[in-house]
């Protein structure tokens, strides 16, 4: 592939689009007449996350014309945010062998049928970061050279490692290293797009794209150009047509001179997410009150979230990823100290509280929402001040792995760009894994039933995070447990603070393939394991006015002890030596 080849298969003279032509430039036709325009060999960009902002009318047009056409073949695909439900739909309609040649994809777990093609070595597959690809569609429609940046350097993806490629049938790089001013950088190739495949709610009959029921706008706007300027189409799937000039202008996201096709979909296939019909708290069309949250049982994930919300300060920009750290909300809510802090999400959410499960990307509340390359803007420049992100697996260097286990392809998603730049790493997961139990009395964490898996290795299978890396930017990280909390040193792993209630050989040293750093760790704080709220707003209230209402990094977190916070605290009940 070379960068930004250039496309000449777009034609005026297209049967389809003469079609369109002949009926007064509108440009509404059918998702089976819309495929017609792929070919084989194209490079096609898909929009969406999870499953906002997916094409799934379009996806499945495409998979019904190959398996009874038997083309277009030998596609690439190339997205940014995983696609899917973990199950049919979304990307895995593309799970065909010889519909798909080639996959440069930002996260596959959702697309598990791909995922399995990757593995097998039956298509040629890479993982990029996600904020990565969706800047390279904006490069793409630049015709920049290369989408050169830090992200990636001392992971996987870094062509010191792997380059970003899955398997053995993945051999050539498309990420170099380069250097600019005695700073290394990735370089990452620019391919052409043949084909945008995009999702919005209206167009008029001149397709011009307006989004006001979607809960996202993620890259669309890019990924059209980077196929208009790529001399490819724009395919765009939507829920209703107005007609021409109907739309407010300042309403229109994707202007109609960058598409060629609007396809109607079927109201089954096109769903705000994979997992609600249409929230209008997702689109901003109503706020709903956060009261309604159910707050959380207290087990292993609470006492975790409440350790994780314990790094949190006034003012702060939040990133919470999938899973586990999404509890970090549920916290703050508990706690009452939402509104202290403005919770954001990748795809471009800004405010609010970002949503879980097959609604991650999307946010009830929102104060603002962006496209997805602005927001990877913000956050590869280090605009976050905490992040909190899950954690499968770690070693004694600080790596964490969460994209590729043995036979099992997850992909890293925003996982580098958000957990290399922001001003503070919390990672967060129990402390061994499979049929973990817990229970809490009197203050202290018990043990009722140990996990089977260690989850604290000497070298992770796949370098997601790069522990050396990150040491050497200075940057706070934290890997936080039920039971304990490691810090990030320049020397390696050092266990800062242990579970009141815990054994420091029993329950920690004994079950990790390493043995850490151990100065003076120091009890976790006991409001942690008592089922009453921990009396975090208070603490944030307590601060001065102006520490309140000004952003400052010499605010400190309010469950950590001011004046040091790593000394150790004496305690009667320490499960560990005072000397």
């Amino acid at each position: 592939m070379t960068s930004n080849e250039s496309s000449s298969h777009r034609t005026s003279d297209d049967p389809m689009l003469l079609g369109t032509t002949m009926r007064a430039r509108n440009k509404v036709v059918t998702a089976k007449e819309a495929v017609q325009l792929i070919k084989s060999g194209d490079i096609v960009a898909t929009g969406g996350f999870v499953g906002a902002g997916f094409a799934e009318e379009i996806a499945i047009a495409i998979e019904e014309y190959f398996l009874s056409m038997g083309h277009p073949k030998n596609l690439t695909l190339i997205y940014a945010a995983g696609q899917g439900d973990g199950e049919e739909r979304g990307l895995n309609h593309f799970a065909h062998e010889g519909l798909v040649e080639r996959v440069i994809g930002g996260h596959w777990g959702l697309a598990p049928k791909l995922g399995k093609m990757a593995i097998e070595n039956k298509i040629i597959a890479y993982n990029f970061p996600q904020g990565v690809v969706s800047h390279m569609f904006r490069d793409i429609a630049a015709h920049k050279p290369r989408t050169i940046t830090t992200i990636g350097l001392g992971t996987f993806v870094d062509p010191r490692n792997d380059g970003g490629k899955i398997n053995e049938k993945t051999t050539e790089d498309l990420v170099e290293l380069i250097v600019f001013d005695g700073k290394e950088y990735l370089s990452y190739k620019l391919p052409p797009v043949n084909v945008a495949i995009i999702r919005g709610t209206t167009a008029d009959t001149d397709g011009n794209i307006s989004m006001e029921k979607e809960a996202l706008t993620i890259e669309n706007l890019s990924i059209a150009m980077a196929a208009r300027n790529s001399g490819g189409y724009v395919i765009a799937q939507v829920e209703r047509v107005a007609e021409k000039g109907t739309l407010n202008a300042r309403n229109v996201k994707i202007p109609g001179i960058l598409v060629d096709c609007v396809v109607v979909a079927r109201l089954e296939n096109h769903w705000q997410t994979f997992a609600e019909f249409y929230d209008p708290s997702f689109s901003c069309e109503t706020k709903i009150p956060l009261q309604s949250m159910t707050p959380m049982e207290m087990d292993a994930r609470k006492i975790i979230a409440r350790r994780a919300a314990c790094e949190l300060k006034a003012n702060d920009i939040v990133n919470l990823g999938i899973g586990m750290p999404e509890g970090i909300a549920n916290i703050a809510n508990e706690e009452k100290i939402l509104s202290y802090l403005t919770l954001t999400a990748e795809p471009g959410v800004i405010g609010g509280v970002p949503a879980g499960g097959l609604n991650f990307g999307a946010a009830t509340n929102t104060d603002c929402l962006i496209d997805q390359p602005y927001q990877f803007d913000f956050y590869d420049g280090g605009g976050l001040d905490i992040t909190g992100l899950g954690m499968a697996e770690t070693d004694k260097h600080g790596n964490v792995n969460v994209s590729k286990f043995g036979p099992k392809l997850a992909g890293c998603g925003g996982f580098i760009n958000i957990s290399q730049a922001a001003k503070k790493c919390i990672f967060m997961g129990t402390f061994t894994a499979g049929g973990l139990k817990v229970s809490v009395s009197d203050q202290k964490l018990h043990i009722e039933q140990e996990g089977k898996t260690k989850k604290f290795v000497n070298q992770v299978e796949h370098v997601t995070f790069g522990g050396k890396y990150s040491a050497e930017q200075d940057q706070y990280v934290r890997y936080v447990t039920e039971r304990c909390v490691f810090a990030l040193t320049k020397e390696g792993m050092e266990l800062i603070e242990i579970a009141p209630g815990i054994d420091l050989e029993k329950d920690i040293l004994a079950l990790m393939d390493f043995n850490p750093i151990i100065k003076k760790p120091r009890l976790m704080d006991e409001r942690i394991f008592n089922p009453e709220p921990m009396g975090l707003e208070g603490n944030f209230q307590d601060m001065p006015l102006e520490d309140r209402t000004s952003r400052t990094l010499n605010n400190p977190a309010p469950c950590l002890d001011t004046e040091d916070k790593f000394s150790f605290i004496p305690c009667e009940d320490s499960p560990f030596p005072l000397s």
